[in-house]
């Protein structure tokens, strides 16, 4: 099971209702990445936004989870608008999605293998089509669906000796928060390469799910764009996360 840890980096993270948030770019993210990819592996970054954030504040262990990271990314525009009240350092917002093809495109990551673990067969099978059409340089090492449950230890160590054996760099791992990123606490040291945790980014690269219009995107609409295609899934989530998220923040001052 989870044991609670800490852990930290060269990268500064901003105070956001509680939950450290790294204050990256894009283009710093990836510099970062980039530069200490050795001395990350076996670690996991976080693509934290309002929902995952409201959690951590709320739940301990969670915030635990999320302060262990190697990067916290604000993958949501208020968690950077937020940042940039509190530090005079950049930041904006990086979404797991786009974080993830973005790696695939650098040039710095270039013959990096990649391993690929979460949602249905169905859905990754179409996703790892359209990855491989899209990407034909890609070094795609392995993929596996996920069984939708948490995992039993033995489990945990199992998957961890799977991923080593296909000697993956990068780890993409689509369960949805929590769920991800407390697999991805678990699996940290156990496997050799960097994990991230990208919610439903393999619906989005497989093309079930469209991402938001750059427009949308831009002015912090993604998540409306993304509650009108899934009204009945999110509309509570939003309702409930972006209130406590707006009571949290005023509660500060």
């Amino acid at each position: 099971m989870i044991k609670q840890s800490t852990s930290g980096n060269g990268i500064p993270r901003v105070d956001v209702i509680g939950v450290p948030i790294s204050a990256v770019t894009m283009e710093s993210a990836l510099s970062y990445v980039a530069a200490e990819f050795e001395t990350l592996r076996g670690g996991y970054i976080c693509a934290s936004n309002v929902h995952t954030t409201v959690m951590a504040h709320e739940t301990p262990l969670y915030r635990t989870v999320q302060a262990g990271s190697v990067l916290s990314l604000p993958d949501g525009k208020p968690l950077s608008v937020v940042g940039r009240k509190k530090t005079d350092l950049a930041m904006e917002k990086v979404t797991g999605t786009h974080f993830m093809q973005n790696t695939f495109l650098d040039a710095r990551f270039a013959g990096k293998r990649h391993f690929f673990y979460g949602t249905d067969r169905d859905t990754l099978d179409r996703m790892i089509a359209k990855v491989s059409s899209d990407y034909p340089e890609l070094k795609i090492c392995g993929y596996e669906p996920s069984v939708f449950r948490e995992l039993e230890e033995e489990e945990v160590e199992q998957l961890a000796l799977r991923i080593n054996k296909a000697e993956a760099d990068f780890i993409w791992v689509a369960l949805g928060a929590p769920r991800q990123e407390y697999l991805m606490y678990r699996l940290q040291g156990k496997v050799k390469g960097l994990m991230t945790g990208v919610g439903g980014a393999f619906k989005i690269l497989a093309g079930i799910v469209n991402d938001a219009p750059q427009w949308m995107q831009d002015i912090g609409l993604e998540w409306f764009y993304r509650l009108l295609k899934e009204p009945r899934r999110l509309l509570g989530r939003y309702v409930v996360t972006n209130s406590k998220f707006i009571f949290y923040l005023l509660s500060e001052k």
